[in-house]
């Protein structure tokens, strides 16, 4: 394997930036790209698919070549060869820092990266680089306020009906990332309703999912129930990726054709239900075996990214460098602490995204819809 680590350019922060600066050029493109909508929608999404990947291939780059992690996916051959090739819901759950990232490496595996869709919440919309790209990419925002949300979600799942690319609409059902303190709360919770108690999971908020699969039914072929662990009890994180750590993930996939979830709300709900049961047992058997159920098959890994990055840094390593010339032969101080300044302001802004993945903190929508169920 190609070790990305010997080139002088690849530190936390250089890289970072570097992704950092890219985004934002890419982002304005994408501005840009706003006039062909009124004249030509399907164009613009295409469009968008393609400059959307150029974003996030970078930083599934981190995790493919930069930091080496494996990625073993253990599945059923015969869905295997499906995959990528049909509009799909992926439920994935929420246990990991980079469990987002892991979600987008199997997008990547099967040439859906660039037309992946989530539903998010409303505060992303506002971040630079991921949710401004977005943004252009029709993502479904919510502000988890579902009286607020329910038709607004509904609108947005519907407008991707007619979209012309294979797509996966990635979401995590749990709506928040598990940590011991939520985990505890969620299942006074289930007490409280009666429902069954879950060891690795949080209880899954079912109205997302249940409107999901109504608006993009008979649009969406199946459900890929994902379920990720990480070998050795790692507990990897994106700072830890950003400084070339390898770790060693295992996810396991199970197709269910879309037939098999029912249309009713509460038969939904239940269904739902039962599937996140499933998924404690599947990582109850990884916990003690160490395998998921299924054929263990690691997919090569596609070029794209790769050459993605070296064409992005090629392009744009020359005229930044000239620019910092230009500027240090100035000799003009407010220049130079003009320059300075976008520099510390960039590796802020590249710290507090990275600080959006970290557990410790996460958000507390868990822990404050508990309490309201309580009263």
């Amino acid at each position: 394997m190609t070790d990305l680590r010997l080139f002088p350019e690849f530190s936390e922060y250089t890289y970072s930036r570097g992704v950092f600066f890219r985004g934002l050029i890419i982002n304005t493109i994408q501005l840009f790209t706003l006039i062909l909508w009124p004249i030509n929608k399907q164009l613009f999404r295409r469009i968008n698919c393609r400059l959307a990947y150029c974003i996030s291939s970078q930083l599934v780059m981190l995790l493919e070549w930069w930091s080496g992690t494996d990625c073993t996916l253990y599945t059923h051959p015969e869905d295997y060869h499906r995959y990528g090739k049909e509009n799909a819901i992926v439920i994935l759950n929420h246990n990991f820092e980079i469990d987002f990232l892991c979600g987008w490496n199997f997008c990547e595996r099967f040439g859906v990266l660039g037309s992946s869709k989530v539903l998010a919440k409303k505060e992303l919309s506002y971040v630079p680089l991921i949710g401004w790209m977005w943004y252009f990419l029709e993502i479904v925002f919510c502000t988890r306020k579902w009286d607020e949300d329910r038709r607004t979600v509904m609108q947005a799942l519907l407008n991707l009906r007619d979209y012309p690319e294979n797509f996966w609409f990635l979401i995590h059902c749990e709506g928040t990332r598990f940590t011991e303190q939520k985990h505890q709360i969620s299942m006074q919770v289930a007490e409280a309703k009666g429902l069954p108690k879950l060891k690795y999971h949080l209880l899954p908020r079912t109205k997302g999912f249940a409107v999901t699969v109504k608006c993009l039914r008979n649009v969406v072929s199946a459900v890929y129930d994902s379920t990720l662990n990480f070998r050795n009890n790692e507990n990897p994180t994106l700072l830890g990726v950003l400084n070339g750590k390898k770790y060693h993930a295992d996810l396991y996939v199970r197709r269910i054709p879309l037939e098999e979830v029912p249309e009713d709300e509460e038969e939904c709900s239940s269904w739902l239900h039962k599937l996140y049961q499933e998924k404690d047992a599947f990582q109850e058997q990884y916990y003690q075996t160490g395998t998921y159920p299924g054929t263990a098959i690691v997919s090569p890994r596609r070029p794209w990214t790769l050459l993605n990055w070296l064409f992005w840094a090629l392009l744009l390593l020359y005229p930044l460098f000239q620019l910092l010339v230009n500027m240090v032969s100035s000799g003009s101080s407010l220049t130079l602490a003009s320059f300075a300044l976008v520099i510390f302001v960039a590796s802020v802004g590249v710290r507090w995204m990275i600080g959006v993945t970290e557990i410790n903190r996460g958000s507390a929508y868990g822990k404050d819809d508990s309490k309201q169920q309580q009263k």
